[in-house]
């Protein structure tokens, strides 16, 4: 670490580490890979396995469950060692998991790939829970924000490589496997389902080769702890912290937000691809071709909504995100035809602000000494993609209509609008800057 390198009492540098903040940055798209590679398994899986959309989702809701139950674990291990060593935890186990699809893809069981799903998600836990606070803390405090947005501008890159390596690796070519299927005897169908199942081991293997050398660059490189000074003082309990955070209003409304922000998020993604295939896409290939627009829209979002915040409020660019994000949500429920399916891609366009400026000033709300375990919980509102698409796909078999089911999600963005409004009034009250800048304190 260079000398002219000095970390501020709070925890925060007195400038950012440029290969270090590369590195990190790095991680994003590898959960954002995974992520991606859902929505290839929850169209395979439906077909494969004959499942309902509800069934389907489940899918998602291992992945992100999985967040949900080791993400104060994680941030334990933050407490009592470091981001780094949480991060390299996190690497294994992701690392683990992928192997777990070997065993999966030829027991051909749908309960065992939602294990070896439910694995990864427990090392991208770890990952998360780490990177993110990592991120907006390596550096000056005044650049938090900023420096979460730009790495979070890399989990696009990731969510896009999943995808071509899911449309490449797991569908294949020719009609849809619904199609294909309905002209086989019972014996050809098991025979192609187990053959469709062992294409799903192939982008993890690719997965395992890129995250040992992530793994290995992670061991040699010296990283800043970026943990508050205590001066002499414990650290509090994991009881007090709980505590505080049950009281702090705007870290609950913060936590609720990213919930449905997430949920929405996934559910939309979850989706597209499906979408596509009701509306007229001739295969699985073909189709995800959408989500591969939709990540490239992400992308663009998130480099619009950063220039954006460089010169509006980041509540006013995310209060307008909303009001579109919501119109065009009602356009995919209603028009009957395939532009639905170029709205659907469009909404990403609109999501690209919305994690990192909820979880930034989500967690400015919390003293520095409640750092570690206050971003564990606002990555534990991640589990808001575990029940959202799930109750979008069980709405969607109980009104037979996958179009009108995008309701659950246009629901959630108007929360998300109504959030930032709501942040907006409170911020501009010159008690709120005052009690804010006291806890950041």
């Amino acid at each position: 670490m260079r000398q002219n390198l000095v970390q501020q009492p709070d925890g925060y540098l007195n400038k950012t580490p440029l290969f270090q903040f590369i590195l990190l940055s790095c991680l994003f798209p590898l959960w954002g890979c995974a992520a991606s590679l859902n929505d290839i398994l929850i169209t395979q899986f439906k077909s494969v396995f004959a499942l309902s959309d509800f069934a389907s989702a489940l899918v998602q809701s291992a992945f992100y469950g999985g967040y949900f139950l080791i993400a104060i674990p994680a941030s334990l291990v933050i407490r009592k060692s470091s981001y780094k060593i949480a991060i390299l935890t996190g690497l294994v186990l992701y690392i683990v998991g992928c192997v777990m699809f070997y065993p999966a893809s030829h027991m051909a069981t749908y309960t065992m790939f939602l294990a070896a799903i439910f694995a990864i998600a427990i090392g991208l836990s770890f990952l998360e829970t780490a990177a993110n606070t990592y991120s907006s803390m390596i550096g000056h405090r005044d650049h938090a924000t900023l420096r979460l947005n730009i790495s979070q501008t890399f989990y696009p890159i990731g969510a896009l490589m999943g995808i071509v390596l899911g449309k490449y690796l797991v569908f294949q070519d020719g009609n849809s496997l619904m199609s294909q299927m309905a002209g086989m005897s019972a014996e050809q169908a098991h025979q192609f389902r187990l053959t469709m199942l062992e294409h799903t081991l192939e982008p993890y293997k690719y997965l395992v080769m890129v995250l040992v050398v992530v793994m290995l660059l992670f061991l040699f490189t010296r990283y800043p702890h970026c943990k508050p000074q205590s001066a002499g003082q414990p650290r509090p309990s994991l009881g007090e912290t709980f505590r505080y955070l049950a009281k702090n209003r705007h870290f609950k409304r913060g936590i609720v937000t990213q919930f449905l922000y997430v949920g929405m998020q996934v559910a939309v993604w979850s989706f597209t691809i499906r979408l596509a295939l009701n509306l007229g896409a001739t295969n699985e290939r073909n189709a995800s071709n959408f989500m591969i627009y939709s990540f490239i829209c992400f992308f663009i979002g998130k480099f619009v909504a950063n220039f954006l915040m460089t010169r509006f409020r980041a509540e006013k660019v995310l209060i307008a995100y909303s009001v579109i994000g919501v119109a065009t949500l009602a356009y995919v429920m209603l028009m009957p035809n395939f532009t639905a399916v170029y709205a659907a891609v469009f909404v990403s366009v609109l999501f690209g602000p919305c994690w990192a400026t909820i979880y930034a000033g989500t967690l400015a709300t919390v003293e520095n000494k409640y750092t570690e375990v206050a971003g564990a919980f606002i990555v534990m509102a991640i589990v808001g993609a575990a029940f959202v698409p799930a109750l979008q796909g069980l709405v969607s078999d109980k009104l037979g209509s996958m179009q009108l089911a995008f309701g659950v999600s246009l629901l959630c963005f108007a929360w998300v609008g109504f959030y930032f409004w709501g942040e907006l009034r409170h911020n501009r009250q010159p008690a709120a800057h005052g009690q804010l800048a006291e806890n950041a304190r």
